[in-house]
Formats: structure tokens, sequence, C-alpha cells
């Protein structure tokens, strides 16, 4: 398992091909996928061991991935914990009661590895299945659930979240807190089933400036990642829109950040701390053009990233729902080849 090229690339060790694996592989654009749920709810699903196995390995058998991804969602903690929340099919995480106070916040209790007993049986048969390839544990960040509980549902201008980090510091901080110990219980169930590696998606970061992740988020997400790291396992950081936070995004802590494809890896290389590998960063919307551009484009992202300390390919987000699967199955191989030492 350590030598699997995914897990090298997250230590910045040689590989003999850059490694491959998409955000959201394990998603709509997979006919199999549909299949399976079929009529059953999102969090139904993330909550089913055998549906959570399935799924995640569906993009495995098909592509070919350096690494699978625990299938989940993340909300699901939140779920688990008991708020009214569900997922609304084509709007999102929609929550019954918004948490704009401090009674609201008062209900956010800790997790506990009973709340969740699917995940740890569904990471164990996933480890069992995957052999030698890595599985990589899945937990959203603070700042992007609390935007979700604040908002009520998705957000453009996340105005009641920002509305409460300014007028309510004090507030803010104790919510974060809770969401962080959320979070950070969430992943080491994961990692104690037998993951290999942890991403934590802030989806929504990239709606705030530098200076407020510095004083809002990075305490909170730092935290995180310190505590991750008396687990021997890499830590990813990835976030939406980020690009003048990726210094920040690398200080908190992660081994590997995440880049959307709105920076070149050469530039991001330079932006993030020393000793950080780098994820992505082929635009998703790329895979509806012709291959020879999408040949193109991928050779570049490669090129580029050969001026990070070591690069995992992926997108620079998640896959999109009518992407053809076939073109992630020649992604997968051409990257490999491309790369091959």
């Amino acid at each position: 398992m350590q030598d699997s090229p995914f897990l090298r690339a997250c230590r910045r060790l040689p590989v003999e091909h850059t490694p491959v694996w998409f955000m959201r592989q394990a998603g709509r654009s997979l006919p199999e996928y549909r299949r399976v749920r079929a009529d059953v709810p999102m969090l139904e699903a993330c909550a089913r061991p055998d549906m959570i196995v399935e799924i995640t390995m569906q993009p495995v058998r098909r592509y070919d991935v350096d690494a699978a991804i625990y299938f989940s969602d993340i909300v699901v903690p939140l779920k688990a914990i008991g708020l009214d929340l569900d997922i609304k099919p084509g709007v999102g995480p929609v929550v019954a009661e918004p948490i704009r106070d401090a009674e609201g916040v008062k209900r956010l209790r800790d997790l506990d590895p009973g709340d969740v007993p699917y995940v740890t049986e569904a990471v164990g048969e996933l480890v069992g299945e995957l052999g030698d390839r890595p599985l990589i544990g899945f937990a959203g960040g603070p700042f992007t659930l609390a935007s979700y509980l604040i908002e009520g549902g998705p957000s453009k201008n996340h105005e009641h979240t920002k509305a409460l980090m300014y007028g309510a510091p004090d507030l803010w901080a104790d919510l974060m807190r809770r969401l962080s110990a959320i979070t950070l219980e969430f992943l080491k169930v994961q990692i104690a089933a037998g993951a290999s590696a942890v991403q934590l998606f802030d989806s929504w970061v990239g709606a705030l400036s530098a200076e407020d992740y510095r004083a809002s988020v990075l305490p909170h997400t730092s935290w995180i990642f310190e505590e991750l790291g008396r687990f021997d396992v890499p830590r990813i950081h990835f976030g939406v829109g980020t690009g003048e936070l990726l210094s920040l995004l690398s200080e908190a802590g992660a081994d590997v950040v995440g880049v959307d494809w709105r920076v070149p890896l050469d530039k991001a290389a330079q932006r993030v701390q020393p000793a950080t590998a780098l994820q992505g960063n082929l635009d998703p919307a790329t895979l509806f053009a012709p291959w020879e551009a999408v040949a193109e484009r991928t050779r570049d992202v490669l090129s580029r990233g050969r001026a990070a300390e070591g690069h995992i390919f992926n997108l620079g987000h998640g896959v999109l729902p009518t992407t053809d699967p076939d073109v992630l199955t020649r992604l997968t191989e051409f990257v490999h080849q491309e790369t091959a030492r």
C-alpha cells in the first residue's frame, strides 16, 4: 500500500507514473451509479454499507484510477447527530431550521463513532476489496458546513454566513469549533477503519478574502490538520475559487493542496508552503471537447505539475454529471502512459 503511486506522490516521493483520481468520480456521470441509486434518497445511500461499497468501487473498476474515495456527503455527520436536514435533488443540502443564534449552535453535539456504524463497516469492506489501492476518507470543511447550516441551503453570496461571522465573532468561533470537532471525528472514524488518506473539502471557502480566512477559518482548519497529524495518513485540503488563498490553505497544515482550474499548477507551486504536494487541475468542462483538445490540455497540466514537489492528477473540481465516462477512462490511461517512468 505505501508503495502506491498515490500515497508516494502525497509524500513527495518518486513515482512510477503520475497518479490519477477524480473528485466526484463516483456519481451521476456513471450509468451504473444511476441504476444503483434509482429511487434511493442520497442520505439513505450514504448510510447503507452495501451501497457505499458498490458506489465507491464503480469508478475504480471502470477507470482504473490510483485511489478510491469514500462515497458520502459532507452533511452526513450533521444528519448523524440529529439535525433535521435533507438533500433535495437539483438543489443540494437543505436545513429545516437554519442556525443563526446561540441556541441553534448549542444543538450541535459531538459526533460519536456509534452515530455512524455504517462508516466503519463500509470502510472495512472497501479496504478488503481495494487490496493495495488506497481509500481516501472524506469530510466537509467547517466553513462550508457552517454556510449550509446558516443559510439553510446552498448560497451564492453567503450573506447570512458572513453577517454572523462579521457581527458575532464569538458565536462564529463557537460554531466553527463544534463543526471542526465533528469533522475531525468523522475523519478519525474512517482512518480507524482503514482509510489511507483523507481529504477536507471546504468547497465554498473561496468566497472569503484572505484576511477573513486567516482570522475566521484558518485557526479551525489548522486544528483539524494538526490533530490528523497524529495519524500516518496524508492530508489533502481543497476549496473552489481559492487562488488567493492557496498559501493559507497550505499553511493550515495539509500535505497536499488541491488546486482548481483557475490557477496554473506552476503558479500554484510558488504560492503554497514548502514541502507541499499539489493535486489538480484540468478544467472539468475540458472533457466535453474533442479528444485532441483534452490531450493537449492534459499535457499542459502535467508539464506545469512538474514544478510541484509532488503531483496528483485530478480535475479542478468534480466530474460534471453529463460527462462521458469513456473519456475519463481514456484520460486515466493517457496520464499513466504520458508519465510512465
